[in-house]
């Protein structure tokens, strides 16, 4: 049986994928074996069955005894390990959550409902790094997976409002804790029906602006009752990270740029915190090729795959199903607001929301791991192989 190396299976995300694992029975199909960077020797999770006590994750030598490793441990992890494993001769395949390596050469960003052709190709030449994508991006590509097929897309602009979920645990307790703190604040005056409304307004201004909330996970700005316009660091160019990123790993997911000799899309982005707990939101402008009718595009969507679902551009079904609120915890991918523009017949608009734990995180991870198993490529693979001082898996 596949011998799979697990890491950061205690996180936020590595918990979500755990849930997905055991709901898919993914554990009956494997030989996991479970690692961690502060808790070795404890159980791991539950999973129907024993397991060895959990490994030390910067153990080169345990972790190279497998043909598969999945990891969600983060960027500095990533960074630290992956290339002395590479280095020290293993060749197993690795699956990751963290942004290290998407855009390296020898990586592929996976996903698999938009992108099963280019994670093929990328199989069959040997590559052995397959990563997640940016959890906006692979939502978003989801949602409009049927424009993408049929190169409708000329060029793209998003709108996002992303949940504090995207930034981690901490930044969604941090959230919360600040709206207690506010609400604490005028809780005498909400409780008042003759108190007045600015009264309460000015108090809430003053408990976001004196400093006394916390806001170290927001980089010193409080996300209760307000939005941070800015997330992730600054590329120089008045672009940050996370809008370059739907730009540059869209087109790597679709297989499209330089590299690959097929034209790029343009796609550019605006990205937004908001005070969501969880799921990430986009108002998406689209320049179509050519003027299609809008209840066919509709239909290209809605039949792109199983998960998308078309909302139709109406007032209350908008309100209640094109929601964080409707989304959180589901797999399906909601697109709505489809509607030409002024502009012209080629101008679409479109609205969508994932939950950015599930498409945007775990889910391409679990499916990346059916895709090896069932194409037996880690099966082939002989582990835990020693050559001099290093250990080698499928040399």
């Amino acid at each position: 049986m596949v011998k799979v190396g697990v890491v950061g299976w205690r996180g936020m995300v590595g918990s979500v994928l755990m849930d997905r694992m055991r709901a898919e029975h993914d554990f009956d199909l494997i030989e996991p074996v479970f690692f961690s960077t502060s808790q070795v020797g404890d159980k791991g999770p539950l999973i129907g069955r024993e397991t060895a006590p959990v490994g030390n994750a910067r153990d080169l030598k345990a972790l190279a005894a497998n043909d598969i490793l999945l990891t969600c441990q983060g960027s500095d992890y990533t960074t630290e390990i992956h290339p002395k494993l590479r280095a020290a001769g293993w060749h197993g395949y690795w699956i990751d959550a963290a942004r290290t390596l998407r855009m390296n050469d020898d990586a592929v960003i996976v996903l698999d409902p938009v992108n099963l052709p280019v994670i093929k190709n990328a199989l069959a030449k040997g590559v052995k790094n397959y990563i997640g994508g940016n959890c906006t991006v692979s939502c978003m590509l989801m949602g409009l997976h049927g424009l993408f097929q049929r190169d409708l897309v000329e060029w793209m602009t998003c709108m996002t409002y992303q949940a504090a979920s995207g930034g981690g645990a901490q930044h969604m307790r941090e959230l919360l804790t600040q709206f207690g703190l506010i609400n604490a604040e005028v809780r005498d005056l909400l409780a008042d029906p003759a108190s007045a409304i600015l009264e309460i307004d000015r108090k809430v201004l003053g408990k976001l602006t004196d400093g006394t909330l916390p806001m170290e996970n927001f980089s010193g700005v409080p996300l209760a009752g307000n939005l941070i316009p800015w997330i992730d660091k600054d590329m120089g160019n008045g672009v940050s990270l996370e809008e370059w990123k739907g730009g540059a790993e869209t087109n790597k997911i679709l297989g499209r740029g330089a590299s690959f000799g097929v034209p790029a899309t343009p796609i550019d982005s605006l990205c937004v915190r908001i005070g969501a707990m969880r799921c990430h939101s986009q108002a998406l402008t689209i320049k179509l090729r050519k003027n299609v009718p809008l209840d066919e595009l509709a239909g290209i969507i809605a039949s792109a795959n199983e998960w998308v679902r078309v909302v139709p551009n109406e007032r209350e079904r908008s309100m209640r199903e094109l929601t964080p609120a409707a989304v959180t915890g589901r797999m399906h991918i909601p697109v709505g607001r489809l509607r030409k523009l002024a502009m012209g017949g080629e101008y679409l608009s479109a609205f969508t929301v994932g939950d950015q734990l599930l498409w945007g995180a775990a889910e391409p991870l679990r499916r990346m791991l059916r895709i090896l198993l069932e194409d037996g490529v880690a099966s082939r693979r002989s582990a835990g192989r020693t050559v001099g001082d290093k250990t080698v898996v499928g040399a």
